[in-house]
């Protein structure tokens, strides 16, 4: 399955083995495996569910940060109740990797709902 959007990629292909997801934003992208992937889906939910305890509350121009740390990944959304960007830092629990991405603005919520739907439709 490939979603390949102006400025992010999205790819799953179980053929590729153990870094079976990519995601990419502009000019870098990442492979992931599945339960790195399912981890990140997690925590894309969570913050989510903060954002929308929160979003009633919030004035259209007020500016918002969150941020939740769910071992491996680190997240924070940065913006307002309606446009925002998400920054993560990821710390393998083998540790063989460690990196970081940034989906800016534009990016961000489009790329969030594809994650959840690709994980949900395979489950």
């Amino acid at each position: 399955m490939v979603e390949d959007r102006k400025g992010w990629k999205l790819l799953r292909d179980f053929k590729k083995g153990k870094f079976c997801f990519l995601i990419g934003v502009d000019n870098w992208s990442i492979e992931l495996q599945k339960s790195e992937f399912y981890s990140l889906y997690l925590l894309l939910l969570k913050i989510n569910e903060q954002l929308l305890v929160i979003k009633d509350q919030l004035m259209d121009e007020e500016t918002i940060t969150l941020e939740l740390e769910q071992l491996p990944w680190y997240v924070q959304l940065e913006g307002k109740k309606n446009e925002w960007s998400l920054r993560f830092v990821f710390e393998s629990q083998d540790q063989t990797r460690s990196f970081e991405m940034y989906w800016p603005i534009p990016i961000a919520q489009d790329l969030f709902y594809e994650i959840k739907y690709m994980w949900e439709s395979m489950n």
